[in-house]
């Protein structure tokens, strides 16, 4: 039975589009406020971004039992399809629609394709918390997805910007990036709440004991989510908000290949998980792994490599702008899902 939502959640898209509301009002508005919060960074991390990220993934980390993590391995097929449907068909996939819809804007196509070759390791947690999916199965999917891209990505990165690119008559770009960066990178947001889960999971059990800490602790720290959701919504949206504002329909020409992408990648996942057996909850966490992208990293990347003013950056940025919207309206689709193929 679907689980009711506090206040938060309850009006979360209200929130959320506030939240993009007044980030891009800051940026607009105020003389230098990019300048400012991007005062706060070291290298190409933004420190209050990281900080909203760090805490936003903090308390769905703390909720998973990582000693059941290895029951995914149980299910091989799962596994080896997530793998194949998020590793190949997706980044080849965001290749073909960046390039059919955005071939004469090079920079948001290149910003699409860096976007297409990171797959989500941080806000799935969040989706598939809303949707009720497995929370094991997802941290399972989600480390393995990290050492992917710390070890994948710059190879990910030359074979569509390097080799696919000049294939269809486009000058092949460059993107100098070491793996060492994006381990940072996937450190910052995703090893450091990990870190904290783990600890504040065993101490808090051992201390206080675990009805204790699923009743009184989890339910504490879980508003801080989506408190530090909308948080770094507005810090991403500010730093593009007179751009966003002057540009609409760049916003617009970057958004539709990604509702495309979402939409392609959920269902395309959900049904090949149920052809192959899996029950509701493994076919959701599977699909919000699928259909989400790591936004942040592709930022990060497209910041340090291109620039902040760099179109690639700005894509980034319209990133969350669909993905938040796009992925709610997926999670009451699964809901839907569930009780049309599971009874």
């Amino acid at each position: 039975m679907k689980k009711r939502l506090q206040f938060l959640d309850r009006f979360l898209t209200v929130w959320i589009i506030l939240a993009m509301l007044f980030g891009v009002a800051i940026g607009y508005l105020i003389p230098n406020s990019a300048n400012f919060i991007n005062s706060f960074s070291s290298g190409t991390t933004n420190i209050p971004l990281a900080i909203g990220l760090i805490l936003m993934m903090y308390p769905p980390f703390t909720k998973i039992d990582f000693t059941k993590i290895p029951q995914m391995f149980q299910k091989p097929k799962l596994l080896l399809a997530s793998l194949f449907i998020t590793w190949i068909v997706g980044p080849f996939l965001m290749f073909l629609l960046s390039m059919f819809f955005l071939s004469d804007l090079p920079e948001y196509m290149t910003g699409l394709i860096i976007i297409g070759i990171a797959p989500c390791i941080a806000m799935v947690i969040v989706w598939n918390e809303l949707a009720e999916g497995n929370r094991e199965l997802t941290a399972g999917l989600i480390g393995i997805n990290s050492l992917l891209q710390v070890f994948f990505f710059s190879l990910y990165a030359y074979f569509y910007l390097d080799v696919m690119l000049p294939l269809f008559g486009i000058k092949g770009l460059a993107l100098n990036i070491t793996v060492a960066e994006i381990a940072k990178t996937v450190g910052i947001y995703l090893g450091i709440p990990f870190v904290l889960a783990v600890l504040s999971r065993y101490m808090l059990q051992k201390i206080k004991g675990e009805k204790w800490f699923n009743q009184k602790f989890i339910p504490f720290i879980s508003p801080i989510t989506l408190i530090a959701l909308l948080f770094t919504i507005v810090v991403m949206f500010s730093l593009k908000g007179e751009m966003i504002v002057q540009l609409p329909t760049d916003v617009l020409r970057v958004a539709l290949p990604l509702v495309i992408f979402f939409g392609i990648m959920f269902f395309l996942m959900f049904f090949v998980a149920k052809k192959i057996g899996a029950n509701y909850k493994d076919a959701v966490a599977l699909s919000f792994t699928a259909s989400g992208n790591n936004f942040e990293l592709a930022i990060a990347v497209s910041i340090g490599v291109f620039g902040i003013n760099s179109g690639q950056a700005f894509a980034g940025v319209i990133g969350p702008l669909v993905e938040v919207p796009a992925l709610i309206t997926l999670v009451n689709v699964a809901f839907w899902l569930r009780k049309k193929y599971f009874k």
